[in-house]
C-alpha cells in the first residue's frame, strides 16, 4: 500500500485557473488536449503513480543501486518490473511529438505527470527525467538522421538518455572541462575523458543508454565558447536500427549518497568512444541550455513533489498521533489540535499551493513561447520563462528542504527514525538545491542575465501584471481587501528593490550578486502570494483557498519585506573578514 495520494484536483485547478492552460489547449497542435480530457488523463496517471510506483519508494531506498564487478549497475529488484509497467502505460511519451511516437500533449501536461511521478519515487523517476532532457536537445538540434535513429526508442522508453556535463576539476564551471573529441576520417569523433555525477549513467532498466556528452575539439576556443555536444551511445547502432557492439564507455564507480539511494550517480569514463556531433562544433552550450532549462523547471517540480509527499505523511501522522490534551479538550488529543503543529501544517499547505501555481505558470508560458501565433506574445512568454525558471528551481528546492524538515518535526522523535519514512523525504530533498545549477547560480542568473533584459523592463512588466489583481481584491472586500493590502505592500517593496538592483548593477555588480539570493527569495514569496490570492478569487465562497490565502498573506508574505535589507546591503559586509579571520578562534 502507498501513503501517497496524487493531488489531481489541485494540479488541474492550478493549470486551469492560475497557469493559463485553457489558452495553451487552444493552440493548433493541442485541439485534443482540452482541460476536461486532460483532467481524466491526469486522474489515470495519478492512480498509476500512487498504486504502482509509490510503493517502490521505501524498498528502493533500502536496497539502493549497486555497481557490480563487471562495471554494470544493478538497480533495486522491484524497479525492473515497475519500469516495464511504466513503458506499457506510455506515460513517458505523453509530451513529445507524435511523429516520433509521442502523445503530442503540451509540456505543461508532461510536467503535471512528472510531478506525480517524482512524488511517487524520485530516485526512480530521475531516469525518465534525464531522458526527457536528452530528447529535448535532439528535437532542437539533432539532424534528421539522428532524430530518426534515436528519438522513437527514447520516447518509447526502450532507450534512456543522460547529460554528461561536469568533470572532477570543473564542477559548476563547465567551461573548464577537458574531455577531448577528435574527428575521425569517417566523420565520427573519438571521445576521451571522465565525467562525474551522471545520473543513470549505467543501469539495467533499458537495453540502450544514449549519452549526450560535452567535449572539446582540438584547437577549440578556451572556456564555454569551445564546447561541442556529442551523442555517445552505450552500444553502437547498426544500420537496421539493431544494437551492435559495446562502445568504449564504462562506469568506473557509483557515488554513496545522502539520499536518492536507488538512483545510480555514476563516474563515467570515455576511452576513445565513438561519438556523433550534434549540430556544429563549438555550439555545445546552446544545446546544453536546452537540456538544462527544462531540467531546472523539473528540479523545481521535484521540490514541489517531495514537499507534497512529506506533507501528506505528516498530516496523516498529526491526525493519528494522540499525545497530550489540547486547550478545552476533555480527553487526550491528536497533535493536529495543538497550535504549533497546526502552524507547521498550514505552512506546508500554503507553500504547496504557491509552488504548484508557480511551476505550472512557468510550464504554460513555455508552451506559449513555442506555439502562440503572435510573435510579440511568444517573445514576452520567453521573457517570463527566463524570469520564472531560476525562481522555480531555487525557491522550489529551498522550500523542499524546509518543508520536509517541518514534516519530520511534526513526527517528533519518530521522524528521526528511518522506519517511519519521513527521514527519506528529507534526505532525498537535499540534492535538489545543488544539482542542475546550485541555487546560488540560479540567483546569479536571475540578476546577471535575466534582470537586464530590456534594461529591467521585463521584470517591471511582470510586477505590473501582478498589480492588476489588486483592484479585484479590494472590490471583493472583507478578507480579500486585507489580503490585497498585504500583497500591495510587498509588490511595492519588490519594485523598489528591483530598482535598486538595476541602478547598482551598472556601477557595482558585486553588490548585486551579494544580494541575489535574498532577492530571488523575495520574488518567490511575492509571486506565491499573488498566486494564492488569485486562487482564492476564483470562487469567493471556497473557504479552503481563502484560508490558505489569509494564512499566506499574514504569516508568509511579510517575510519578503524582511529580506529587503539583506538584498540591498551590498558586498562589503560579506568580505569584512579575511579567510584567516573567518577561521579564527
Amino acid at each position: 500500500m502507498s501513503d501517497y495520494r496524487a493531488p489531481v484536483s489541485e494540479i488541474t485547478f492550478a493549470l486551469e485557473h492560475l497557469a493559463g492552460y485553457p489558452e495553451v489547449s487552444g493552440f493548433a497542435p493541442y485541439g485534443h488536449a482540452d482541460i476536461e480530457t486532460v483532467s481524466g488523463i491526469l486522474a489515470e496517471a495519478g492512480e498509476f503513480m500512487a498504486n504502482v510506483v509509490a510503493p517502490t519508494n521505501r524498498r528502493g531506498d533500502i536496497e539502493g543501486s549497486v555497481r557490480l564487478e563487471d562495471g554494470t549497475v544493478k538497480t533495486p529488484e522491484v524497479f525492473k518490473e515497475t519500469y516495464r509497467k511504466y513503458l506499457d502505460a506510455g506515460w513517458g511519451s505523453v509530451p513529445f511529438p507524435d511523429e516520433f511516437g509521442g502523445g503530442n500533449f503540451p509540456w505543461s501536461i508532461g510536467l503535471a505527470i512528472q510531478e506525480m511521478f517524482l512524488a511517487s519515487n524520485m530516485a526512480f523517476a530521475l531516469c525518465p527525467l534525464l531522458t526527457q532532457g536528452a530528447i529535448d536537445a535532439l528535437l532542437a538540434y539533432g539532424s534528421d538522421e539522428q532524430k530518426q535513429t534515436y528519438l522513437p526508442n527514447m520516447i518509447a522508453g526502450k532507450w534512456t538518455g543522460t547529460m554528461n556535463l561536469t568533470e572532477p576539476q570543473a564542477g559548476t564551471d563547465v567551461g573548464a572541462l577537458k574531455t577531448q573529441a577528435v574527428k575521425q576520417d569517417d566523420g565520427t569523433y573519438s571521445i576521451t575523458g571522465q565525467k562525474i555525477f551522471i545520473t543513470y549513467g549505467e543501469h539495467d532498466l533499458a537495453e540502450q543508454i544514449v549519452h549526450l556528452v560535452l567535449a572539446r575539439t582540438p584547437g577549440a576556443p578556451e572556456g564555454t565558447k569551445g564546447i561541442s555536444c556529442f551523442i555517445v551511445p552505450k552500444f553502437h547502432v547498426n544500420d537496421d536500427g539493431s544494437l551492435g557492439e559495446r562502445n568504449k564507455v564504462s562506469c568506473l564507480s557509483i557515488e554513496h549518497k545522502m539520499g536518492i539511494h536507488a538512483s545510480p550517480t555514476c563516474v563515467m569514463e570515455y576511452d576513445g568512444a565513438t561519438g556523433y556531433l550534434i549540430g556544429e562544433e563549438n555550439k555545445g552550450m546552446r544545446i546544453m541550455f536546452v537540456m538544462m532549462n527544462s531540467a531546472r523547471l523539473s528540479v523545481g517540480t521535484q521540490g514541489l513533489a517531495l514537499a507534497e509527499r512529506a506533507f501528506q505523511k505528516s498530516l496523516s501522522y498529526a491526525q493519528e498521533r494522540i499525545q497530550g490534551r489540547a486547550i478545552g479538550a476533555t480527553k487526550d488529543s491528536p497533535i493536529i489540535d495543538f497550535p504549533d503543529v497546526r502552524r507547521m501544517l498550514m505552512t506546508q499547505r500554503a507553500y504547496l499551493a504557491a509552488l504548484r501555481g508557480m511551476m505550472y505558470l512557468n510550464a504554460c508560458q513555455m508552451d506559449v513561447a513555442k506555439f502562440h501565433t503572435d510573435e510579440k506574445t511568444r517573445k514576452r512568454a520567453e521573457e517570463v520563462v527566463g524570469l520564472l525558471t531560476p525562481i522555480c528551481k531555487s525557491f522550489g528546492t529551498d522550500l523542499v528542504n524546509e518543508l520536509t524538515s517541518i514534516a519530520l518535526q511534526i513526527h517528533g522523535g519518530m521522524g528521526f527514525i528511518e522506519e517511519t519514512g519521513a527521514a527519506q523525504h528529507y534526505r532525498d530533498a537535499r540534492i535538489t538545491a545543488i544539482y542542475e545549477g546550485t541555487n546560488g547560480v540560479q540567483a546569479a542568473d536571475l540578476v546577471g542575465r535575466k534582470m537586464p533584459v530590456r534594461n529591467g523592463a521585463s521584470f517591471m512588466d511582470f510586477i505590473s501584471h501582478m498589480k492588476k489583481l489588486l483592484p479585484e481584491l479590494k472590490s471583493a472586500g472583507g478578507d480579500f481587501k486585507s489580503i490585497g493590502e498585504s500583497l500591495s505592500a510587498q509588490l511595492d517593496g519588490l519594485e523598489k528593490t528591483t530598482g535598486w538592483m538595476l541602478r547598482t548593477g551598472l556601477r557595482d555588480p558585486n553588490s548585486v550578486l551579494a544580494g541575489s539570493s535574498p532577492y530571488l527569495r523575495i520574488w518567490g514569496i511575492v509571486i506565491g502570494g499573488w498566486l494564492v490570492a488569485k486562487a482564492a478569487l476564483v470562487d469567493k465562497k471556497d473557504e479552503t483557498r481563502l484560508g490558505v490565502a489569509k494564512f499566506y498573506s499574514s504569516q508568509i508574505l511579510p517575510q519578503a519585506g524582511g529580506l529587503i535589507p539583506a538584498a540591498t546591503a551590498g558586498a562589503d559586509q560579506l568580505f569584512a573578514l579575511s579567510p584567516e579571520q573567518l577561521a579564527a578562534d
